[in-house]
């Protein structure tokens, strides 16, 4: 009798009665029939039904059976960018004697050339898969178990590789969402105090005198540029003229018939 019914297409494993065949039922030590090696035979059969091309027999207890994953492409790949394989798991399962009063023994493979996903990394993450595969062996106990933990190992996994994708994205979102908030932050301004706005007026008003200064300096050299680089001829007062001596000259052209008057009338005198 098949140890797996088929309920959806094989969805689920459902427990079969064991049944002696004449003297064929062994029995343990605690005196509970063993599953037979030809039930152990019909299990292995319906799964080589379900995986026929990624089944591989060992032994008459042991095979391996090949997992492939179906992993969503990650929300930030392009849609014209390659996206690697997805990746796969082989299963390795070995009856036990008292199996499946006792649960199989299980072992994870990665396939020979596979190449290494970013996400996944059969050696490193067994310990983790094969940790998530024991509710269903303690939900199958006594049952046929294996294609329910195939199919647990496959969700596991792909769960695993989707949480991780998930995580970069979150870490890419959350340094996306600091560079704006940084960028944004530019257009605020600093908020006014009176210390700062203190601060401010100082250094505008020393900014002022400076430009003002420079200015001035411009200005002046133009001047002195214009001038062709002489110096501002200044002016002398009346009272310079007389200390000076340049009154005097106009009395002396006076002494030798030059008019003094007419003399001083080319004199610029500044009162």
């Amino acid at each position: 009798m098949s140890c797996l019914s088929q309920i959806g297409g094989l969805d689920r494993a459902v427990p079969q009665p064991l049944t002696s065949k004449g003297n064929d039922v062994t029995l343990n030590k605690a005196n509970k029939p063993l599953m037979g090696a030809q039930e152990q035979k019909e299990e292995r059969e319906v799964i080589d039904a379900i995986f026929p091309d990624e089944i591989q027999d060992i032994s008459p207890s042991e095979y391996r059976v090949t997992v492939n994953l179906e992993l969503e492409k990650e929300a930030s790949a392009q849609d014209d960018e390659e996206t690697p394989a997805d990746p796969a798991i082989i299963l390795h399962v070995r009856y036990p004697e008292a199996y499946p009063d006792e649960p199989p023994i299980l072992d994870l493979f990665q396939p020979p050339n596979a190449s290494k996903h970013i996400h996944l990394d059969v050696r490193q993450d067994k310990a983790q898969l094969l940790e998530s595969l024991q509710p269903t062996i303690d939900e199958n106990m006594s049952m046929a178990m294996v294609y329910a933990l195939i199919t647990s190992l496959k969700e596991a996994a792909e769960q695993l590789v989707a949480d991780r994708i998930a995580a970069l994205q979150a870490q890419k979102d959350l340094e996306l969402q600091k560079a704006e908030e940084e960028e944004n932050r530019k257009f605020e301004g600093e908020k006014v105090t009176k210390e700062s706005f203190m601060a401010w007026r100082e250094r505008f008003q020393k900014e002022m005198r400076e430009e003002a200064e420079r200015k001035h300096a411009e200005l002046e050299a133009e001047e002195k540029k214009r001038r062709g680089g002489k110096a501002e001829e200044k002016r002398l007062t009346g009272k310079q003229l007389w200390l000076q001596g340049l009154a005097g000259k106009g009395a002396d052209e006076y002494a030798d018939g030059v008019d003094v008057m007419e003399s001083l009338k080319d004199l610029k005198v500044e009162e």
